[in-house]
């Protein structure tokens, strides 16, 4: 089987998410001091001893409210559990037992899953020791004090959780796409997520803002193995307030560069917003492949024009990202959901290519033949010695000239495009860097290529 899962149960603001980032050695989980930040359910990769398992964070359970995200939260809670092979309770030690923690207890009796007591907030040992005691009135056996903040007693906790996983086997990443699904709030990204996996992956909700951290979710599709990355809506900076917000956007321009390809998900009933605008900037300025993805195309009027009147206004306002594949989608329907996949494998394909030197200069002394560099009003001209691929994801190549500042910007376009055409580079930006050498400088490389034939 694949990697055990070890969720992380609780009522609010007990430091869930704190313990989260202390098993897993990592700041994935945003923890800030307000109740109810963590929705979704997030999974993060944990280890102890010679075991591996993924951490799975959930929201606050709170059984006697119906208030908005309340019933989302627990129908969440619940299929981490459902499909957890251990679980961990996580209490307040400097509360002590409350009625919501009666509560919880009640109902993971009725549950197969084993489960540790952790009360948490024992910050000194000696008086956790009382604190926890405390808690043997809900019932659920030894509770473990801790500190997630500091560690204390979470190794203990650990060594009684991993004799209740099963044995791993390795899951190979060699194959693994990276996605990340952006846009501005309330497109649909969480829609988008769920239309992906077909079912209730992550919280959809009409209210903005509802997904806070950058989930990871794995899927596999003809063969393909992709690892999905849902992130929070990115508003403009200056309506984005230091907190849960901040952290949450934060995490989702980390998800971007770790990313191979990024869906930009635009509203249709919206149009491209100047925001959409700038996180297409953005993506492009980090490197990384995208697609755009226009959802909500079930709700727009059509008549044979449509679709040519949008692809026009997409050309007029990002004019900038001619080179990316656009889908138009209903997330809700599920029209045309799977075809995504498709244009990700093209442009991740593209991203990573590598071109040999030979055929770089082939498509540049091409390109030259019908276009050659323009000469300047003091009658000098350009000249490109040669080209070659210094890197890739994204695809850079430096190219050897007299002196770069004899090269427009219309013609370092055309050489762009020369390169897209005939190398298919589509779905990624490419990087060229133009480099100026001396001709002596060419001469010498002439001479040791020589040499060396």
């Amino acid at each position: 089987m694949g990697i055990p899962i070890v969720a992380i149960i609780g009522r609010p603001n007990v430091g869930k998410s704190t313990l989260v980032n202390r098993l897993a050695k990592d700041k994935s989980a945003i923890v800030h001091y307000q109740p109810g930040m963590t929705r979704d359910r997030t999974y993060i990769p944990g280890f102890w001893q010679n075991r591996d398992f993924l951490v799975v964070d959930t929201g606050g359970l709170v059984f006697n409210e119906d208030t908005e995200f309340l019933p989302l939260i627990r129908q969440q809670a619940m299929i981490a559990l459902a499909e957890a092979s251990a679980a961990i309770f996580v209490v307040d030690g400097t509360t002590g037992p409350t009625a919501a923690d009666q509560e919880i207890a009640n109902w993971l009796r009725q549950q197969k899953v084993p489960f540790f007591l952790a009360v948490n907030k024992c910050e000194s040992p000696e008086q956790g020791l009382m604190q926890a005691a405390e808690f043997w009135s809900l019932g659920l056996g030894e509770p473990f004090p801790i500190s997630a903040i500091h560690g204390n007693g979470t190794g203990e906790i650990l060594d009684a959780l991993i004799e209740h996983l099963p044995e791993t086997t390795e899951i190979p990443e060699n194959n693994e796409i990276k996605v990340a699904i952006v846009g501005r709030p309330n497109v649909g990204k969480s829609s988008l997520l769920n239309a992906f996996l077909g079912e209730q992956r992550a919280i959809v909700s009409p209210i903005s803002g509802t997904t806070r951290d950058a989930i990871d979710t794995f899927i596999e599709h003809q063969g393909q193995s992709y690892r999905l990355i849902d992130t929070a809506g990115i508003r403009k900076k200056k309506n984005v307030e230091y907190g849960p917000e901040f952290f949450s956007i934060n995490r989702a321009f980390k998800a971007i560069r770790r990313a191979d390809v990024v869906l930009l998900v635009i509203d249709a009933l919206d149009g491209i917003t100047d925001q959409d605008q700038k996180l297409a900037g953005r993506i492009i300025d980090e490197g990384r492949a995208f697609v755009l993805v226009v959802n909500k195309w079930d709700a727009i009027e059509k008549d044979s024009y449509t679709i040519y009147d949008y692809q026009k206004q997409l050309e007029q306002r990002l004019s900038f990202t001619e080179w990316a594949e656009t889908i138009f989608v209903s997330a809700l329907t599920g029209q045309r959901v799977e075809k995504i996949l498709e244009l990700v494998n093209h442009a991740a394909e593209a991203h990573k290519r590598r071109v040999s030197t030979s055929v770089i200069n082939e498509v540049l002394e091409e390109a030259i033949r019908w276009h050659s560099p323009t000469v300047s009003r003091a009658g000098k001209q350009g000249k490109i010695y040669y080209g070659t691929q210094v890197s890739s994801q994204p695809p850079s190549i430096a190219l050897f000239v007299n002196d770069a500042k004899r090269f427009n910007d219309n013609y370092r376009r055309y050489i762009e495009r020369q390169f897209r055409q005939q190398l298919g580079f589509k779905g990624t930006p490419i990087r060229l860097f133009w480099r100026s050498k001396k001709v002596r400088d060419m001469e010498a490389v002439s001479t040791n290529r020589a040499t060396r034939v």
